[in-house]
């Protein structure tokens, strides 16, 4: 089992930026392909960022292009969302997730293997 835990989740005002954090445990964190989705209220979870396990190659939701940044680092174990100027309808709870072994494009929940408890992200206007 793949455990991912997310941190850095917090209040912030509109325009401001944050980074967000998931520490994974488990085997072979370097082959796994990182993902971020997020859910806001009353709404699905959406598709935010994803990092491919093999050539690191990004990819993101529309409403994200231009203003969020997912990386990684292998040797910790860690990938990263720097989220830049941020909006009120970025509010959302934000959760990491993982898969192994693809660099497909997945944008669907159910194409991911494991998540993680997720973090509150609150953009005040």
């Amino acid at each position: 089992q793949v455990q991912l835990v997310e941190s850095g989740g917090g209040l912030v005002q509109a325009g401001g930026s944050l980074r967000l954090s998931c520490a994974a445990s488990g085997r072979t964190f370097s082959m796994y392909t990182m993902g971020w989705f997020r859910q806001a209220p009353g709404k699905e979870r959406e598709f935010v960022a994803q990092i491919n396990w093999s050539d690191s190659s990004t990819y993101y939701g529309d409403s994200v292009k231009g203003r969020f940044t997912i990386s990684r680092d292998n040797a910790k174990n860690t990938v990263y969302l720097q989220m830049g100027s941020l909006k009120p309808e970025d509010t959302a709870v934000y959760y990491c997730a993982a898969r192994p072994l693809t660099n497909v494009l997945i944008r669907s929940r159910g194409g991911w293997n494991y998540w993680g408890q997720g973090t509150q992200v609150t953009v005040s206007s």
